[in-house]
């Protein structure tokens, strides 16, 4: 999320960063065994509506003309998804829905929070973003309030969001849309706008409220709260008290100082929100010389997470003063002790996990759970909940060449705990101990899962980094993935599972390193689960890798949440709608579906759709960024094929995917086009259906720092230009959705 397309990273993009030149197996070694599965045909597509039936009718059956006639009654016409005309593909700066549905900006960047906080200007002159609404609007969940206030699941008409604020728009170090004129872009950077600029990132809770047909969110709230990188935040699970997590903020190890950079989110089935820590490493520096201070194995661990000696920070926070908070910043090791007490060299083990976090209660102190790996966590997953059987939780690193995780609960489930006292508390029995693993697949289209934990003799024969116990593992665990050879892939974003038959799809949203011919070794050959590598154009610049990225989806094993095993497809490939067949838009989507970089996504649990969700720069030529609505079927519903690629050596690389059955007009739409220069992310519905929450991330992100004071260049105005707050400087923002009928999304 919030990165440049990946097909152009530039060197001061610390976003994206590649930084995994393990040399596994992957699929290079098994590529030509071009193995068969059986069956691979077996089983029908699935929809996710369930038609209502009515009773049969019914006649009595006595003697003769005495029979008496029932009434019969009448069968109820079953609800007709994705019923909607299909959004066409815009470059207006406009959020574009289908006919007979309506979009309303609802809660955006600076908005207040508090009756004391004044309304925001949007001039870069406004102030005290502890009360206000963080920036860049990111994942985002919805929890239900009765009339009265309580907490109530069913609750419709009032609830509150929870979401992330990953991020803001920057040029050069300053976040130019929040100062007056753009701030600082040399260093040092000002404390007031350092401070601001902290200040907008981390989580917030917003009660929102339907009156009549409106829906708006209710300022003074007793439930609205921010949540910043500066809020203490306990570390929880096998981490917790470890060396590799002690600072000067916490010598005993137990708690950080604030979460960064969020991205997706979960939603637990015990009512608790869940926000994933994704892009943190590029916020902290190091010093040129700290490979030397340190002398240790943390070397190669602060190298794999992005962050080699000499690397600079993203805005240049630790230049801010010489108060700690900014000191926090700067990773290097500069203190006298011998754990790392009186300075921060350990803080960005610190970062990196699921976060989980009581809506309702600000009481309740916020945890991180570490149990479920430090990397660059998306959204957080959960299996169908089923009395008796574990949990697990579905997790991606979204990076290159980076992998898929999930975890699996030693707690079996409870119906008790769907409701429970201590939301916080269940988030320990479930999230603090239990298994965490890493996915291999296979070109045959299975995987196994494979666990990451001392007793696997792969990790305790790693020569490039030996680990110490369990929490080691989880700090580290892109290098406990390395050293057991998982399959890397094409930026695992998020996941979601679908509720009509408990699989999982991942999205993967493009990779500009697979190339037929590998140099490097950040480049890899295309694959079975990631068999694309071409050129897609845009304009008279060549996009080369998988530039359009596609979604994968599993199907669990043998032990449900707990298996060990996995088949895979490939449900979907991100294409333009004219690109070959053969060997690009190998899904045949037409212009009225084709999508680029599929980024957000989550199942309907109302409806079971399965909404898609883009983060594009490689078709933005065409189109902004939009949401598609699909109606998917299942692992194995379509069938086998092979990509064929000429190699360098005059060769022929054969490369097996399977391809999961192509979509039609009924079966996948596009339903929202948003502004020039947005990411359409986080999805959120009330639980009658009839609602939606979407979020508008970072419009006009290219408008150029010098252009700060004239809104004529401003490539967005976005939501001002649609009647929205105050000034023209664009906002991120969320949006409510309804249909004009009162009837359900997406019907």
């Amino acid at each position: 999320m919030n990165k440049p397309n990946d097909l152009a990273i530039s060197a001061t993009d610390l976003n994206d960063i590649d930084s995994n030149a393990s040399h596994d197996n992957h699929f290079n070694s098994i590529l030509n065994a071009r193995l068969s599965r059986r069956n691979w045909l077996r089983g029908s597509a699935v929809t996710a509506a369930t038609a209502v039936m009515g009773s049969m009718g019914l006649s009595a059956c006595g003697g003769g003309s005495d029979a008496i006639a029932v009434t019969p009654t009448p069968t109820p016409t079953p609800e007709k998804l994705l019923a909607f005309t299909a959004v066409p593909k815009s470059l207006a700066d406009v959020v574009s829905v289908p006919a007979g549905y309506t979009a309303t900006a609802l809660y955006a960047l600076g908005d207040s929070l508090r009756a004391a906080t004044p309304a925001y200007k949007n001039d870069g002159s406004d102030t005290d973003f502890d009360n206000r609404a963080g920036d860049h609007h990111d994942g985002m969940e919805y929890y239900g309030l009765s009339a009265a206030g309580a907490p109530l699941a069913s609750g419709a008409e009032r609830g509150l969001l929870a979401m992330n604020h990953e991020a803001t728009t920057d040029e050069t170090l300053s976040s130019h849309f929040l100062h007056v004129n753009g701030g600082t872009t040399s260093l040092p950077r000002p404390a007031a706008e350092v401070d601001k600029e902290v200040a907008v990132h981390g989580l917030s809770v917003v009660e929102v409220k339907k009156t009549g047909s409106a829906w708006a969110t209710v300022n003074d709230s007793a439930f609205n709260r921010r949540v910043t990188p500066l809020t203490d935040i306990e570390l929880a699970g096998p981490v917790r008290g470890n060396a590799l997590v002690v600072t000067k903020y916490s010598p005993t190890g137990t708690k950080t100082r604030g979460t960064i950079n969020n991205c997706g989110t979960g939603k637990s089935p015990w009512g608790s929100y869940l926000s994933g820590e994704e892009n943190w490493a590029g916020y902290f520096t190091r010093s040129s010389t700290d490979n030397a201070a340190r002398g240790d194995k943390s070397v190669v661990s602060l190298n794999r997470y992005g962050r080699s000696q000499g690397a600079g920070s993203r805005h240049g926070w630790e230049t801010g003063g010489s108060d700690d908070k900014y000191a926090r910043w700067n990773l290097s090791k500069i203190g006298a002790s011998s754990n790392g007490s009186d300075d921060y060299r350990n803080e960005l083990n610190g970062m990196g996990y699921i976060v989980e976090m009581d809506p309702y209660d600000k009481t309740r102190a916020i945890r991180k759970r570490t149990a479920l790996g430090r990397y660059a966590h998306e959204s957080a997953a959960f299996s169908v909940p089923a009395v008796g059987q574990q949990l697990a939780v579905y997790m991606g690193d979204d990076s290159r060449n980076e992998y898929i995780y999930k975890f699996v609960t030693t707690a079996v489930w409870a119906a008790a705990d769907a409701n429970p006292a201590d939301r916080m508390a269940t988030g320990d029995k479930y999230l603090d101990s239990g298994k965490l693993y890493v996915a291999k697949l296979a070109a045959d289209g299975t995987g196994q899962w494979i666990e990451l934990a001392m007793s696997n003799a792969l990790i305790q024969a790693y020569s490039a980094y030996k680990f110490a116990d369990l929490a080691d593992v989880l700090v580290n665990a892109r290098l406990a993935a390395d050293a057991v050879g998982a399959t890397k892939m094409d930026r695992p974003e998020w996941c979601s599972v679908n509720p009509a038959n408990g699989e999982i799809y991942y999205t993967l949203t493009n990779n500009s390193n697979r190339t037929v011919n590998p140099s490097g070794s950040s480049q890899l050959a295309p694959d079975s689960a990631n068999p694309r590598a071409y050129t897609d154009m845009k304009g008279s610049s060549a996009q080369n890798g998988n530039p359009n990225g596609h979604i994968i989806r599993f199907k669990e094993g043998t032990g449900a949440a707990a298996a060990t095993s996995f088949t895979w497809d490939v449900y979907l490939f991100g294409a333009e709608s004219g690109a070959d067949a053969s060997k690009i838009n190998l899904s045949n989507l037409t212009a009225e579906q084709d999508f680029s970089s599929p980024d957000g996504l989550a199942f309907s649990p109302y409806t079971g759709i399965c909404w898609i969700q883009t983060d594009d720069g490689a078709y933005t030529d065409v189109t902004n960024c939009m949401m598609l609505a699909a109606i998917p079927g299942k692992v194995g519903d379509g069938a086998k094929s092979t990509l064929n690629y000429a190699t360098a050596a005059g060769g022929n690389l054969a490369v097996d995917t399977f391809i999961g059955k192509k979509p039609t007009a009924d079966t996948l739409k596009r339903f929202l086009v948003g502004p020039v220069g947005s990411e359409i992310t986080g999805i959120s519905e009330t639980p009658d259906g009839k609602t939606m929450f979407i979020n508008i991330q970072h419009p006009g992100e290219n408008t150029k720092l010098a252009n700060i004071g004239d809104p004529s260049k401003y490539t967005s105005q976005w939501p001002a230009n649609a009647g929205y707050g105050a000034g023209k400087r664009p906002r991120s923002a969320t949006i409510v959705i309804t249909k004009n009928d009162g009837g359900r999304i997406g019907s």
